[in-house]
């Protein structure tokens, strides 16, 4: 899961009530798919700093909620509203996602330095999507890299 860290970084997260928040504003219908049809409860989430210099891994969390009707659409006061949802046929979801553990930095550069790393969707050149899957293998190198 992406983040801006000048907007939300792992280190609100870290401050957040029960290190805990929902995970709004996604408006990509792919991002939303995978964390509607694919994230449960409990699956650990690579919290990714984005759009900064470097960009990289911050730390780890996990899925803390099934997904539910993202409440920045229906509010016209969020940068995030849709005119086009509503309360009962909403277009967005959301999770709560919950602070693990803060890791070292781990830079792009470095992971798109590892072969083994090379087919991740996230250090695809052009990738804009805030949530991607990992697949298991690349969690365990990364994790390993974490040394975790």
């Amino acid at each position: 899961m992406k983040s801006e860290p000048a907007e939300f970084s792992f280190d609100d997260l870290l401050a957040a009530p029960g290190r805990r928040t929902a995970w709004t504003g996604v408006r990509n219908a792919r991002a939303r798919n995978y964390m509607r049809d694919q994230m449960r409860p409990g699956d650990r989430v690579l919290f990714y700093h984005s759009s900064c210099s470097p960009p990289g891994i911050a730390g780890i969390a996990e899925v803390a909620s099934g997904p539910y009707p993202d409440p920045t659409q229906l509010d016209p006061a969020s940068p995030y509203y849709d005119p086009r949802a509503r309360p009962g046929a909403p277009r967005w979801m959301c999770v709560d996602v919950r602070a693990v553990r803060k890791t070292r930095f781990l830079p792009l550069a470095e992971l798109r330095a590892d072969p083994a790393l090379a087919r991740m969707l996230v250090l695809r050149r052009g990738n804009r999507l805030s949530i991607t899957p990992v697949a298991a293998t690349e969690y365990r190198r990364i994790l390993s890299k974490l040394g975790a």
